[in-house]
């Protein structure tokens, strides 16, 4: 397999790609070798409005109407088509993200078909509230519930796992009625508009499904968020940002679902399986390096195992292997830009100057000369911090975690709980009983015990604090991209 090389990353609005300006154009960057791949057309405010001016009128053409079979119907068409594309799909991810081309398989594109599948089968389930009311004068009325389609729905989706997070909002939005106009991560342009092909193939009609590049401030992004024809946003991306675009539709008063930023905490007590919780921590630390909202970065050790989890963790980070994103042995990728890994390593000096012991990575590794200029970042464990530390309290996004020794639940509870964010967090035990009494204290919208990232889609996803607002997920999905009527019928 080797990665796509089209000239152009085009704009697809009203069921067709846009001719490209070469005046309005950006490099798609191959994050593993620092190399462009192709140019990315930007959208301007004139192609949104079209986006934006083509969903609506998909929306009056009819598609809102159709019957929930014929959407679930083209939803599970597409869902095969991405399966039969399977291998394009994953050579766009690796060009996009340079991870590697196992977890691209595994997770990323694999997840996609499940997300359209898992959508046409809610949908097509789904019932509503009725009550047989009686008043107080005899008299009886029957009150139920019609849902209708938002309308357009702006979709804002990041970097780190661009296709799997677009096809988790984009099919419960179309299995719902909607239209969409999709703004990808000017990082990640190449699934978005991928799956435009799909989608066409698969019957979706012409202005049901639009996609524009581009970046955020004064490009794509603004434009989409401030458009009056906007219905709501849903967007995943970083706690900053998330208020900006809250901030901007206020004043129209358009629902919004935000899923943001984590620094997610691991509590592991004494009684559990250590090789089993180094494991299951490796994953949760280290996982698309690091750069999944889910990681954790703070990790609570009760004192009696504490160097025996350092230990495991450092012997861990070490059988890593970075290097090419088609090798099949590679198990960790690079960061997403150059930017991005500025970032981080700001963050590893912050560390030393906070007086943090690193236990392994906090450099820049030695990848090969062939990769050399891609944004490649040493997995990094430190000891020595505390909850005052700033790398202890910051979302860093990287392959990093401090970790913190504690003697009591009480204890280990309140330093997981001593945050901003609100998203996800696990406990590591063999005592069921603490296990679940724990996990209901946390303060996130996702608690896990002796697991990570495992999840039923059919279950409610999102945090609380600056880890967002809203929930999506099953039912949740159907009620964010619904609007409900209240019928009320005289007997």
């Amino acid at each position: 397999m080797t990665a796509p090389h089209p000239e152009w990353i085009r704009n697809y609005v009203d069921g067709a790609f846009l001719d490209p300006d070469p005046a309005s154009a950006f490099d798609a960057v191959d994050p593993a070798t620092g190399t462009a791949y192709a140019r990315v057309h930007e959208a301007g405010a004139e192609i949104v409005d079209r986006a934006v001016g083509s969903a609506r009128r998909a929306l009056a053409a009819g598609w809102a109407d159709r019957p929930v079979a014929d959407r679930a119907r083209i939803l599970r068409r597409a869902a095969d088509l991405i399966e039969q594309r399977f291998d394009d799909f994953v050579a766009a991810e690796l060009a996009d993200t340079g991870k590697p081309v196992t977890q691209a398989r595994a997770l990323d594109v694999a997840r996609a078909p499940m997300n359209f599948r898992a959508y046409a089968d809610l949908v097509s389930s789904a019932g509503e509230q009725s009550y047989l009311t009686d008043t107080a004068d005899g008299r009886r009325a029957l009150n139920y519930t019609v849902r209708k389609p938002l309308g357009v729905i702006a979709i804002i989706v990041p970097w780190n796992l661009p296709l799997l997070l677009l096809t988790w909002k984009v099919a419960p939005a179309l299995a719902c009625g909607n239209a969409v106009v999709v703004k990808p991560s000017e990082d990640t342009p190449a699934t978005a508009s991928l799956l435009a092909e799909v989608l066409a193939e698969a019957g979706l009609p012409r202005g049901v499904y639009n996609v524009v590049h581009g970046f955020g401030a004064d490009s794509a992004g603004a434009f989409l968020t401030e458009h009056p024809g906007i219905d709501g946003v849903t967007f995943t991306g970083s706690s900053a940002t998330g208020s900006h675009v809250m901030r901007t539709v206020a004043p129209r008063v358009r629902p919004v679902s935000l899923e943001l930023g984590g620094k997610n905490a691991a509590i592991v007590f004494d009684d559990a399986d250590v090789d089993e919780a180094v494991k299951g921590l490796s994953r949760s630390i280290f996982t698309n390096t690091g750069q999944v909202c889910l990681c954790t970065e703070r990790v609570y050790v009760q004192r009696r195992i504490f160097d025996e989890v350092v230990a495991g963790l450092a012997t861990e980070a070490a059988s890593l292997r970075l290097g090419d994103p088609f090798d099949e042995a590679t198990t960790t990728g690079p960061l997403i830009s150059e930017k991005h890994r500025r970032k981080v390593l700001s963050y590893f000096d912050l560390a030393r100057a906070e007086g943090a012991d690193v236990v392994c990575g906090g450099r820049v590794p030695d990848v090969g000369e062939h990769l050399d200029g891609g944004s490649w970042i040493a997995p990094t464990l430190w000891t020595g911090v505390d909850n005052s530390s700033r790398v202890m309290r910051e979302e860093i996004f990287g392959p990093v975690a401090g970790l913190v020794p504690f003697d009591t639940e009480e204890e280990a509870i309140a330093l997981a709980n001593d945050t901003e964010y609100g998203l996800a967090s696990v406990v590591w035990t063999d005592d069921l009983r603490r296990g679940h009494r724990v996990a209901a204290r946390m303060n996130v919208g996702l608690s896990w015990v002796n697991t990570w990232y495992l999840r039923d889609l059919r279950a409610p996803f999102g945090g609380v604090g600056l880890s967002g607002i809203g929930r999506e997920g099953g039912e949740s999905s159907l009620h964010f991209y619904t609007e409900p009527t209240n019928v009320c019928l005289q007997l």
